[in-house]
């Protein structure tokens, strides 16, 4: 839990997703933010090992995109691409 904890406090941005390689509803959310004007931090999990089942294990959401919202005082976990649309 430790990495995705650091993952959510290092970015500076409204959101963050965790996405893999050749995934067509990260591209969606990454256009859904930019469509909103919304900044967003891109981290890809096929670059840290682990770091997938740990995302699994706090949040329960088993596919990418991870989305969460980081403009509140706490990250706030939002889903997927779907959900990030429906959210916004």
């Amino acid at each position: 839990m430790s990495s995705l904890l650091e993952h959510l406090g290092s970015a500076n941005t409204d959101f963050l997703f965790f996405s893999q390689t050749v995934c067509p509803y990260c591209t969606r959310a990454a256009r859904t933010l930019e469509a909103n004007h919304l900044t967003y931090t891109e981290i890809n999990l096929d670059h840290y090992e682990g770091l997938r089942q740990k995302i699994i294990i706090e949040t329960g959401h088993r596919t990418v995109p991870v989305v969460f919202d980081l403009r509140q005082d706490s990250p706030v976990f939002v889903g997927g691409s779907d959900h990030l649309i429906d959210y916004l």
